[in-house]
């Protein structure tokens, strides 16, 4: 009863595997590259690792065969590729459902496939190729056929917030600064990695409860300078919280695209309801204990 965990040395799927090799499972990790230590990491943990591409069809039909379920990711389209995560997200369900697997549970993004309610939407005020391309995936996992779906809805990841991630997502941060285009008195949902993989493993466990269920996930909800106080508890150091527009944002070191997701969660933001996620019996990681986890991380 092996279960197949792509994006296996990602966040996601690395916490997903490791949720289902601590429950005692067996897993097949794919990764693009086998060699690589976090590929390492897990076939030390007892998994086998696989050798697999979205892009390469041979690669996914053997990865899938003879799986009782797969854990699906796909990385968001890039703006000149918009059509990839949806083209990738297809392949792999076509090659599981080849494969006859029963079971896939499937990590998307809170809000999506509400996009055209967005403020602006119709504007073009958003990103067009991310909110479609979750979207697309997120409909072809429902009418697969597949005996047991689960779709899982994250927030913005804690996991952002620590190495390798924040050297991307939050470059000011080494220097005592979180810079973002949300306001003083914008909350955003937040959601370790850790707590995706326990969801996951969970719908693994029991797929029949979990079947058709849309999951919106979030343990926490958080202002940047709530946010900036915990760190700076957790590393001894002032973190400051600083608010600006998108411009000053981008010109102050964060990647456009993460600016355009500040942006939208001012505006829009998850909306996750996070006490109508105790109806899953899980334990959610609030943001200081996962913090005093990860401290030592933080750039």
């Amino acid at each position: 009863m092996t279960i197949l965990v792509t994006g296996a040395t990602g966040a996601q799927g690395n916490a997903t595997a490791r949720a289902l090799l601590a429950a005692g499972r067996q897993v097949r990790a794919l990764t693009r590259d086998p060699s690589s230590p976090g590929a390492a990491a897990l076939a030390g943990l007892g998994a086998e690792i696989a050798s697999g591409d979205y892009d390469d069809p041979a690669s996914l039909a053997a990865a899938c065969a003879g799986m009782a379920g797969i854990f699906s990711v796909q990385l968001p389209s890039p703006p000149d590729v918009p059509e990839r995560e949806a083209r990738h997200g297809a392949a792999l369900i076509r090659a599981a459902r080849d494969a006859r697997v029963a079971t896939f549970v499937h990590s998307s993004v809170a809000r999506a496939d509400e996009e055209d309610s967005f403020v602006g939407w119709r504007e073009g005020r958003w990103p067009l190729s991310y909110w479609r391309g979750k979207s697309a995936v997120n409909a072809l996992v429902r009418s697969a056929g597949f005996d047991h779906a689960t779709i899982l809805k994250p927030s913005f990841m804690m996991d952002n917030f620590i190495l390798p991630k924040a050297a991307h997502m939050m470059p000011p941060l080494a220097s005592g600064r979180i810079v973002s285009a949300l306001a003083p008195d914008t909350r955003l949902d937040l959601i370790a990695a850790s707590d995706i993989g326990a969801f996951a493993a969970a719908a693994f466990a029991d797929p029949a409860d979990f079947a058709g269920a849309d999951i919106p996930l979030a343990a926490e909800s958080l202002t940047m300078g709530e946010v900036a106080a915990l760190i700076g508890d957790v590393t001894g150091r002032p973190i400051d919280a600083i608010h600006v527009d998108q411009a000053s944002a981008v010109a102050q070191g964060v990647p456009a695209g993460v600016v355009d997701s500040q942006s939208w969660a001012r505006v829009e933001g998850y909306k996750v309801e996070i006490a109508a996620l105790d109806r899953w019996g899980i334990t959610l990681t609030g943001f200081a204990a996962w913090l005093a986890a990860h401290g030592t991380m933080i750039p």
